[in-house]
């Protein structure tokens, strides 16, 4: 591919602030270039944070997506600063993980997303939040997520 599909690109090789918040944070995407192949990408988060917003506290949860690209991939390093801007964001768990994969979709407008959200205890209790766009496309190779269920230190 040419390097002109890089054009536009706001954000990659260059120093970057971390956006304040989700709203403000820009999600790049570039060309699909094996648009005729149907495939997996997958993104793993094993440290996103967010804050509780009651009490403010942090949230730590480990985020595994999943997508069939059809025109388009998401540009790593905007999916990173948009990542961090979560981390002064107060939501619930349930808002981060169904928003992420929702700006996902806009963006993207993949054959196929998901997203695990396999967020740590908080007041003892551990919150997984999944969200998927349908059934994965026949033939697909999905694999397993890869995240243990919470077990604590027993």
């Amino acid at each position: 591919m040419s390097e002109d599909i890089y054009e536009g690109l706001t954000q990659l090789g260059g120093s970057n602030e971390l956006p304040a918040s989700p709203e403000e944070a820009t999600l790049e995407r570039v060309p699909n270039p094996k648009n005729d192949v149907s495939y997996l990408v997958r993104f793993t988060a094993p440290e996103f944070t967010s804050l509780c917003p009651i009490t403010g506290q942090p949230d730590f949860a480990h985020l595994v997506i999943d997508y069939v690209p059809r025109d388009w991939l998401v540009e790593s390093k905007s999916l990173k600063l948009f990542f961090g801007s979560f981390r002064n964001h107060g939501a619930f768990h349930e808002a981060c993980t169904v928003d992420i994969a929702q700006r996902l979709e806009v963006l993207l407008e993949p054959i196929w997303i998901r997203i695990g959200g396999y967020w740590y205890p908080r007041g003892g209790m551990p919150i997984d939040v999944f969200y998927q766009s349908g059934q994965a496309p026949e033939g697909l190779w999905l694999p397993d997520q890869g995240v243990a269920p919470y077990r604590g230190r027993g």
